[in-house]
């Protein structure tokens, strides 16, 4: 049994190790070729955060899903750098409207060359996805582009807000199936559309990636709070004090207008206020990661895991199968 990829995901197959591991070094090599530029500070730019590291997590579920066509087949390996970029594009993006300082453990994009050249350069990152994109045919561009709709939709619709009447935790986990779990979505349906699988297991790898991704994007969440700076690679409570509305503080302004109890009014009110200043940040912290509301959004990680693993259920038996499995469980590892 082999770790490989993020999180400790478990690999029970030499075989299938070999394979991931050979397509994921593919795709750091061609991660590497995209962000080149005959420019050479944009150059080193498109590979701040590429040069960072990270999960990679998308293609790793790319290479997974391969596995139930061919993982040799031509498209698979630049389908996993299209998920990639795209992803990393959007974390330029995220890092200027949020004011990060910190992403992956090295300083944003946006604190070292300004606002301008992080937005530029990840709609850098976007131009060579498409590029890339092209060579992979119209169904392929076709299925990118949605997915991007309903990520930029997500987007957009965590920045407007829940409308009047609507559930603030319905909406935001509207938000999360756009924002975060088209891209995996489209991951898991890339990497078994590439492989030549057949189009039950496309559909069931795509709906496998929409699910992942919603936990996955919960786990985060739990990480802001629950985390310190060297497991989430970036500062903790980042999100609390832009007012980024995550699960576990939608649950405690559920829980403080059902029951009014003075400490949880009390803990809404401070979030509701400045949180610029470290100290009031750190307390606020502090009280969240001891209260009910931090739980129930683990608890909702794990339901959306669950239902990930879930889908599963019609695929083959396998290493593949058990690998996608164990993902699910990783994920919700994360978020304690």
């Amino acid at each position: 049994m082999t770790v490989v990829g993020p999180f400790g995901l478990h690999v029970r197959d030499q075989a299938l190790e070999a394979d991931v591991q050979s397509g994921l070094a593919a795709v750091e090599a061609g991660l590497l070729e995209a962000t080149k530029s005959g420019v050479p500070f944009i150059t080193e730019a498109a590979q701040h955060l590429v040069r960072a590291g990270g999960k990679r997590f998308r293609p790793l579920l790319v290479m997974l899903a391969s596995q139930f066509g061919d993982p040799d087949a031509p498209g698979v390996v630049p389908s996993a750098v299209v998920v990639e970029l795209t992803h990393l594009a959007t974390l330029y993006h995220d890092d200027v409207m949020d004011e990060a300082d910190v992403r992956r453990g090295v300083p944003s994009a946006n604190v070292r060359w300004g606002n301008s050249v992080a937005v530029l350069t990840g709609d850098f990152l976007f131009a060579r996805a498409s590029h890339i994109l092209a060579d992979l045919g119209p169904e392929a561009v076709r299925i990118q582009a949605e997915a991007f709709e309903r990520l930029v939709t997500g987007q957009i619709l965590e920045t407007a807000g829940p409308r009047d009447g609507r559930d603030p935790v319905d909406h935001y986990l509207d938000v999360l199936s756009g924002k975060t779990g088209s891209l995996v979505a489209v991951s898991g349906r890339f990497g078994a559309m590439m492989s030549g699988a057949d189009e039950r297991t496309v559909d069931i790898l795509t709906q496998y990636g929409e699910r992942l991704g919603i936990a996955f994007q919960l786990a985060d969440d739990v990480l802001d709070i629950a985390s310190d700076s060297h497991e989430s690679g970036k500062t903790p409570g980042t999100d609390l004090r832009e007012g980024i509305p995550t699960l576990p503080v939608l649950r405690l302004r559920a829980q403080a207008a059902a029951e009014g109890k003075p400490d949880d009014l009390e803990l809404v009110e401070m979030l509701d206020g400045d949180l610029g200043d470290d100290g009031r940040l750190a307390e606020a912290l502090r009280r969240l990661r001891a209260h009910p509301a931090l739980e129930r959004a683990r608890q909702d990680t794990v339901r959306y895991a669950q239902e990930a693993r879930a889908t599963l259920a019609p695929l083959p038996e396998g290493y593949a199968k058990s690998a996608l499995a164990e993902l699910c469980d990783a994920v919700v590892h994360r978020a304690g």
